[in-house]
């Protein structure tokens, strides 16, 4: 749930907006020949792809799940970064877990306080279980002062780092909307990976400056043990930061979106692309590739980030992208599937937020196995879903297509 976008509503022409650079990287195809699409890949995100990496999709509530049995198998240390911890089952369980630990697993939990309603009920308790506790940037006194900025940039990541050699991410939050299967209204659809390998150094690197600004002290050198492959996928955690320009968040959506040859599907919770992002969709779409575009529908929780998605519609449609609405559940998922080998999945969202003011982060992965298996999930959700075509949405009202673009406008400043 993104309590961020209900503050800045009224917040919206705070602070000073972040212009659009829409041309300051122009990504249109990457090389075919292997070395040279590695040095592009190294060259855009300043890391390359680390091959022996084993890679698993964790969907819906099993991701709880997945946790307890990474708490469970600590040895040495359990990390864990959230944007939203707030009490309920979810939170008991891992309570739960903390407590029963092995002994002298060292325990360091960070959550973003405005997404985490309510923990000051949790944090007491974790504390209890003997885990080091700290929230992220602090609101004391921010909401009062209307300090846009400071609203605007949260810790979204979601990480589960155990003994430096396994790591968790996704879309996911420790609280009830993330039990079941994403196929009832209250029950949200979203996806993870769990990640085994040298990628996974990565993740531990991202938890440690989050964990350092919040305070925290250096993590030890135990916490960054040799990682030895485990898989075949090659991989990187692309960790992204607050950015006025171009942050990477923004260079892996446009990298991904430039290495499709013939198919481009995207699944995302909070999609309102900025015009580089929308203009690098329409270019593969009218290169033939196959674009498709999974978003919320009627579920949404934030109403006005629902607005402002559709206010991006009509030059995809116009293009040839092909739009679905999920209908049974917020759709929270944020993934990323390029062609047979190339997926994202991740906490980076399609919006302003993520892209140039929030702490984010997603795998890149390349791997043949796991683009099947993230191609049957959305192939399944589109079963749930509404299909939005151009030739009825371009036949909508003046005034609704004028509010369209106004919070098209809008959205392009923030």
């Amino acid at each position: 749930m993104r309590l961020a976008w209900l503050i800045l509503v009224a917040l919206l022409l705070a602070g000073c907006p972040y212009p659009n650079h829409r041309h300051d990287l122009l990504l249109r195809s990457l090389p075919e020949e292997p070395a040279a699409r590695d040095v592009a890949i190294t060259q855009t995100l300043g890391m390359p792809l680390e091959p022996g990496n084993g890679v698993e999709l964790v969907m819906n509530g099993r991701v709880f799940d997945v946790i307890e049995e990474e708490i469970r198998a600590a040895r040495t240390s359990i990390h864990l970064a959230s944007y939203i911890w707030r009490p309920g089952i979810p939170s008991d369980r891992l309570l739960i877990a903390l407590r029963e630990r092995r002994p002298g697993v060292q325990c360091r939990v960070l959550v973003d306080p405005l997404g985490s309603v309510n923990f000051e009920v949790v944090a007491p308790v974790l504390v209890d279980a003997g885990c080091e506790v700290r929230l992220y940037r602090s609101l004391q006194g921010t909401v009062a002062s209307l300090d846009a900025d400071r609203i605007r940039s949260r810790m979204h990541r979601k990480l589960v780092i155990r003994d430096g050699e396994v790591g968790l991410t996704g879309g996911f939050g420790i609280w009830r909307s993330w039990l079941g299967n994403g196929d009832a209204a209250d029950t949200w659809r979203d996806t993870n990976v769990r990640l085994r390998g040298p990628a996974v150094r990565g993740m531990q690197l991202a938890f440690a400056q989050n964990w350092q600004e919040a305070g925290g002290d250096f993590l030890p050198p135990e916490a960054f043990p040799p990682l030895t492959p485990a898989g075949d996928a090659r991989a990187c955690f692309v960790a992204s930061t607050q950015h006025r320009y171009l942050s990477q968040a923004s260079k892996m959506w446009l990298l991904t979106i430039a290495s499709a040859k013939h198919r481009l599907w995207v699944a995302n919770s909070y999609f309102i692309p900025p015009k580089a992002l929308s203009d690098a969709l329409i270019e593969k779409a009218r290169q033939g590739v196959d674009v498709r575009v999974l978003v919320p529908g009627r579920y949404h929780d934030v109403k006005p980030v629902l607005a402002g998605q559709r206010a991006a519609y009509a030059p995809l449609l116009e293009a040839g992208v092909r739009i679905w609405e999920y209908e049974v559940s917020m759709m929270h998922a944020k993934t990323m599937l390029a062609d047979d080998t190339l997926s994202v999945v991740g906490s980076t969202n399609f919006d302003p937020l993520s892209l140039n003011h929030e702490e984010e982060g997603s795998v890149l992965m390349e791997d043949p196995v796991l683009a099947k298996e993230l191609e049957v999930a959305f192939e399944q959700d589109l079963t749930h879903s509404v299909e939005i075509h151009w030739k009825g949405w371009k036949r909508r009202g003046a005034l609704q297509k004028l509010g369209d673009r106004l919070i098209w406008l809008i959205g392009d400043f923030l």
